[in-house]
């Protein structure tokens, strides 16, 4: 006599798992295992809830969230499956015994191959006869949790077999999440860091050196972004900039302006005509009227010994000239952040820079980070300055200075910093450049650190320092 179907309800066999069970039997003869509800029950220690369905098509009808397991009778024919009868493998036109062979099992295994198309979520155990070993194995082989033999069915056994099925099939369900979720962690990766610049600063004579941290974890693009590029007339235009935020979009919207200002830069554009064109490309591509970017943009002249910077809403940057203390560039004639403002302006203040100089870049989180009793106070610009001319004294240059600097931001804030942060350090020597006999070794994308709750950090291959 068919068990009765109980009411449905919507539950995910997960729920259900360590509490009642709920167990599809697919066979012609559902009272043919001769396990009654009470007997299952007692065996599994819980309440076991059995539905039966005598073909496929039933089974489709009652297959619903709520069911942990399928017990299918491999002996079940596969017209319900939709597929018609079995065909005759010996009417294959030049088909020999192999063919044969592998043609009959795939028709024993037709109603399995249905069933697990039909229930990819759910652990199925496959019911054959003690005889047919060879069958229960190819059973598990295509997809079948375990199988059980027909003279050896009993509750107990049944019952442990259900919840091993239930149990293995979560595990192979979070194992083939888990993978997904590397591969997809490792192609965005692969694409995040093929987003990342590349210098072109080759024929310049100056050093180069970055260090880039984004906030979020697991992430190697953040809001901020950066770039350096060299123009034909011998000019070296560096940029840094911050979109506010630190998500995916925030950090996609920094890559379109990085690349904007690259091409704009090479186009000839500089100063406010390039500020301009890059707020129209901000107030197109954001995802809201809310959005800004700061930005600071340094032209250097060929003879490395002057500079225009335009500041949009950017701290300014940090200057040292040789055998003197770092101090910060004028900010006072700054205009304000793009995509705040229609039609603002961006003056263009001329800078001297000297012989042999180093000028750092960077973004506002290298300087809100906490520092003091409690975390109460910031860093600021001059908590940064004096931190770096500390460093300088030592004798840190290039790689080494960058490290140390942002190490200790790290310290003095207690632990890991909120915000995304990007430095950028430009050095000119004029022995080094008449020891390169005029050039410098070419120039490396910058090293990328990544949050601690994420992989190590990942450093660009062959990135040289700076001996400046």
């Amino acid at each position: 006599m068919p068990v009765p179907v109980p009411q449905q309800r919507s539950a995910s066999a997960a729920e259900t798992s360590h509490g009642d069970l709920t167990l599809l039997v697919i066979e012609d003869d559902p009272a043919g295992t001769t396990i009654t509800v009470p007997e299952l029950s007692a065996a599994a220690g819980t309440r076991v809830r059995v539905r039966t369905a005598r073909n496929l098509t039933e089974a489709a009808r009652l297959l619903t969230d709520d069911v942990d397991c399928i017990l299918l009778d491999l002996a079940l024919p596969a017209t319900g499956a939709g597929n018609g009868p079995a065909a005759d493998p010996g009417t294959g036109a030049g088909s020999g015994p192999e063919e044969e062979q592998l043609s009959a099992r795939a028709d024993e295994l037709a109603a399995l191959t249905h069933v697990l198309r039909l229930a990819p979520h759910h652990a199925v155990l496959a019911l054959t006869a003690q005889d047919d070993t060879e069958l229960a194995a190819e059973a598990v082989r295509v997809g079948a949790q375990d199988y059980l033999f027909r003279g050896e069915l009993d509750a107990r056994v049944l019952s442990r077999a259900i919840r091993y099925a239930v149990e293995r099939k979560r595990a192979d369900i979070a194992q083939h999440q888990l993978t997904e979720s590397r591969l997809r962690a490792q192609e965005n990766a692969r694409l995040e860091r093929g987003l990342l610049p590349t210098p072109l600063l080759d024929g310049s004579g100056l050093s180069f050196a970055a260090r880039y941290r984004p906030g979020r974890s697991r992430a190697l693009l953040g809001g901020d972004f950066y770039d350096v590029v060299r123009t034909p007339d011998g000019t070296v235009h560096a940029m840094i900039g911050d979109v506010c935020g630190h998500g995916p979009d925030e950090a996609a919207l920094g890559v379109e302006l990085r690349i904007a200002w690259r091409a704009l830069t090479l186009a000839g554009l500089c100063g406010d005509d390039l500020l301009a064109t890059l707020q129209q490309v901000l107030e197109h591509e954001r995802q809201s009227e809310e959005i800004f970017a700061t930005l600071c943009t340094v032209d250097i002249a060929p003879d490395g010994r002057q500079a225009g910077l335009c500041l949009a809403g950017h701290p300014a940057p940090l200057l040292a000239r040789h055998g003197r203390p770092a101090r910060l560039l004028p900010y006072e004639d700054g205009g304000p952040a793009l995509g705040l403002l229609p039609r603002a302006r961006w003056p263009r203040r001329q800078v001297e820079l000297g012989g042999a100089w180093s000028l750092m870049l960077y973004t506002d989180g290298l300087i809100e980070g906490r520092v003091g009793t409690g975390g109460s106070e910031r860093l600021g610009q001059d908590g940064m300055a004096a931190m770096v001319n500390s460093r300088l004294e030592q004798g840190l240059t290039g790689d080494e200075l960058l490290e140390a600097a942002v190490s200790e931001v790290r310290e003095l804030n207690g632990g890991e910093l909120t915000d995304d942060v990007a430095v950028l350090l430009l050095g000119r020597d004029p022995e080094r450049i008449r020891r390169w006999g005029g050039s410098a070794p070419r120039s490396h994308p910058a090293s990328v650190d990544r949050p601690p709750s994420s992989t190590p950090p990942v450093r660009a291959a062959g990135a040289h320092r700076p001996p400046l």
